[in-house]
């Protein structure tokens, strides 16, 4: 594991963004720098941390874990459905199809549980018991396991909006035609089949995939998966050998996600409304150790850690895209 001195050590020198100008056109999401150029994408996965749709600070290595982790996960799933991936060129970054988002994020939860506004504990405890379209018993407690896996679908506004993530029901999208029926459906089928797929493989692991969401685009007419897939960003994950136990004490599950982060800033007072409180040096090793953790856990291999600051080496490496 990498130790808390060299975390503090890289902290000055985070990837908080990269201006690369041969590159041409430049968007920014949430967490990741995206040039067009030549008809595909090129992702630059930085270390900037996102939480209630607001950027909280910086997480030293965080953006190598994700983006590394997403192609990890890629090649395992390329099998269910096609996904935007190229290559990559550097740990931070990916080069992929430039497909046509989707305008609906794809979550689907296998527990009840969550606190920002947009998940169904949020919702279930303060009296709701329809929610997303979905009927809900009156006798849930916060984090029980689902009967079955459900998918609870939200907009997805485009990059660099301002605009939050929205709740949406089946029902709306059709009748909207935000997407068409036949289409909705597919991305209903493979965001059920990725979930059942990650799952298992983190069962294997000794975690639970507690939810997630998936992003979807067109490429020449096939849907095609987007952005991250199973990342600590997009997903939660808990320990599975002290779940149960947990679970029965009322306690929270040992979770190896930014779930934690967002705990830490929800005992404060935060929700994602006004500025944000700014990130304990120690909350800010302790999330950059769980991403780490979660990337060697699911995929067998150690995270080796590299020396900060990392843009000329980005440059670099993207070098050959200048012309």
């Amino acid at each position: 594991m990498i130790s808390s001195k060299t975390i503090l050590k890289a902290l000055p020198y985070v990837l908080k963004t990269v201006d690369i100008p041969f590159l041409g056109r430049k968007t920014q999401g949430k967490v990741r720098d995206i040039y067009f150029k030549n008809d595909k994408r090129i992702l630059i996965t930085t270390d900037r941390q996102s939480a209630f749709d607001v950027i909280l600070g910086h997480i030293p290595y965080k953006g190598a874990i994700l983006n590394q982790l997403s192609v990890f996960w890629f090649q395992k799933t390329k099998k269910i459905v096609n996904n935007h991936l190229i290559t990559t060129l550097d740990p931070n970054v990916i080069i992929v199809k430039n497909c046509q988002p989707i305008p609906v994020e794809m979550i689907v939860r296998g527990y009840i549980s969550g606190v920002t506004k947009t998940s169904i504990w949020y919702s279930y405890e303060r009296g709701e018991r329809t929610i997303y379209g979905i009927n809900f018993p009156d006798s849930l407690r916060k984090n029980q396991r689902l009967p079955q896996p459900i998918l609870t679908p939200t907009t997805h506004p485009l990059a660099g909006s301002t605009i939050h993530d929205e709740r949406l029901t089946e029902k709306q999208i059709l009748d909207k035609k935000i997407v068409s029926r036949k289409l909705y459906l597919e991305m209903k089928k493979t965001a059920l089949k990725l979930f059942d797929f990650g799952s298992r493989w983190c069962k294997k692991k000794g975690l639970i995939l507690v939810d997630t969401k998936y992003e979807f685009g067109l490429y020449k007419g096939k849907l095609t998966l987007i952005d991250e897939i199973h990342t600590q960003d997009s997903s939660r994950f808990w320990i599975a050998k002290t779940y149960q136990e947990r679970f029965k004490k009322g306690l929270e599950p040992e979770n190896f996600d930014k779930e934690f982060l967002r705990l830490w800033y929800v005992k404060r007072g935060y929700r994602g409304d006004g500025p944000p409180p700014p990130m304990a040096k120690e909350l800010i090793v302790a999330v950059a150790q769980r991403y780490i953790r979660v990337y060697e856990k699911l995929t067998g291999t150690k995270f080796k850690a590299f020396d900060y600051p990392i843009e000329e080496r980005i440059k670099k490496n993207l070098k050959k895209y200048e012309k």
